[in-house]
């Protein structure tokens, strides 16, 4: 049996004779070869050439075409800012100053579209039938917010008809972008909407679900597999995720793996994840990679599992960590012969991290704790909404950034205690885990807390 074949068999909820294995090769495609990520998701040649190169090092049973979340939200007039180790980010919100009908019209055969396409038609050449192609599309949600910014959450609760005519427009561009990934051969579409992790399952059954549900039945109708697919703390939101009309579900690290696969059974839905994506595939070992993933493989079992990253991979991965996890998943009696023979490396040490002695000082230190505020939507929009709420406080307020995408980053998270992402830290304590508070609430908890030290 193929690996695209297992790969569809898993999607499907079938059994099958070994765990899927998806690696999540976004910009990590340009790492491998000698690209970075702005020229890599500007460039036919250099994505087709970035998913070889991966097809060969990781011999996956599927990969996705690009994972970039603002490929539509550019078409929408939204302006981007480039990097060279991450996906480009949303740096303006045309709905702040204009309205829905000014938005231009949304078409696939505009921006980046064509070089997608372009590069989906070289690489199935070479996938043929062994390798199957994922088309990851922008979530209603996360488009939405990419729109019209952090105003959102307070229009949800203010505007709530305007938020769902929005989210129908932003449905109604996610059905095109699954029709332009089925026409040019894409095997499964995922809707990536990361920012629902900040929302609650009241909320996400109001608001997210309708238009998820009308991109699922589209991809159903032309014959499609779908997959729902949102990074960080959506544990609040697991029974309503799957609930949604897609075929699969894929979460992050941050939800236990146990837990998710419960939920699948119980809905007789697939589900994918959920391998740990800095403190193993970057900062860890091959050994660690290996034992990482038997321990994932092992709870995820057989029947209708997708062994993948978390969510995009990050840029510097070494390739021996996931080689090492492809070895476990595609090779059983290494697999067992791992169990034996190898030991994780030692818990890194922290002791040159040492956290701020805030009672002493005469302001308060906001720290959020991110995987990288320039590539994790949800990321990004903590951190400008704690930034421009600090404003008000001049240097009263100091905002510091824990990047869990960097070693000391990760030492910081792990010292202040910090177990989802994001989350805002005011003077070392959790003030907000996962949920994007608005500016008024912000502010107010500032004021508390200055006050405190007055």
């Amino acid at each position: 049996m193929s690996g695209k074949e297992i790969f569809i068999k898993a999607v499907k909820n079938h059994q099958t004779t070994r765990p899927a294995w998806t690696p999540f090769v976004g910009v990590h495609g340009g790492k491998l070869i000698g690209a970075s990520a702005e020229e890599y998701l500007k460039s036919s040649k250099l994505i087709a050439t970035g998913l070889k190169k991966a097809k060969e090092l990781y011999k996956p049973d599927g990969l996705p075409v690009v994972f970039d979340l603002q490929v539509e939200a550019e078409v929408l007039g939204c302006q981007l800012k480039w990097a060279d180790e991450v996906p480009p980010s949303v740096q303006s919100h045309p709905l702040e100053s204009c309205m829905l009908s000014d938005l231009p019209k949304f078409d696939t055969s505009k921006g980046r579209f064509p070089l997608i396409a372009e590069a989906m038609a070289d690489v199935k050449k070479v996938f043929a039938d062994d390798t199957a192609l994922f088309g990851l599309i922008t979530g209603p949600f996360t488009l939405a917010l990419h729109l019209l910014g952090n105003n959102i959450f307070l229009d949800m609760l203010m505007d709530p008809l305007k938020v769902k005519e929005l989210l129908e427009y932003c449905a109604e561009a996610g059905r095109q972008t699954a029709a332009f990934y089925l026409e040019n051969g894409a095997d499964v579409i995922a809707i990536v909407d990361p920012m629902t992790s900040q929302i609650s399952p009241e909320h996400f059954q109001e608001f997210v679900s309708p238009p998820a549900d009308a991109v699922f039945d589209s991809i159903a109708a032309a014959g499609g597999l779908s997959s729902m697919f949102v990074c960080g703390d959506a544990e609040k939101n697991l029974e309503v995720m799957f609930k949604t009309h897609c075929d699969y579900v894929s979460i992050d690290e941050n939800i236990p793996l146990d837990k998710v696969r419960e939920f699948a059974l119980k809905e007789n839905k697939a589900f994918g994840g959920n391998l740990k994506l800095t403190s193993i595939l970057l900062f860890g070992s091959a050994a660690d990679s290996k034992l990482h993933a038997i321990e994932t493989i092992d709870t995820g079992g057989s029947k209708g599992f997708i062994l993948a990253p978390g969510c995009d991979l990050p840029y510097g991965c070494p390739e021996e960590n996931l080689q090492g996890a492809a070895e476990m998943v595609l090779d059983e009696y290494q697999r067992e012969i791992a169990r034996n023979t190898l030991r994780a490396d030692k818990a890194q040490n922290w002791d040159h991290i040492v956290l701020d002695d805030y009672g002493a000082n005469k302001f308060i230190t906001v720290e959020v704790g991110t995987l990288d505020s320039t590539s994790c939507a949800p990321c990004q929009y903590m951190f400008e909404a704690v930034t421009l709420a600090s404003k008000e406080f001049g240097d009263r307020v100091k905002v510091i950034e824990h990047k869990i995408s960097t070693r000391d980053g990760l030492g910081y998270m792990i010292k202040l205690g910090i177990s989802s992402i994001p989350t805002i830290c005011i003077d070392g304590e959790t003030a907000f885990s996962s949920v994007i508070p608005d500016q008024e609430t912000l502010k107010s908890t500032f004021r508390e807390k200055l006050a405190e030290k007055d």
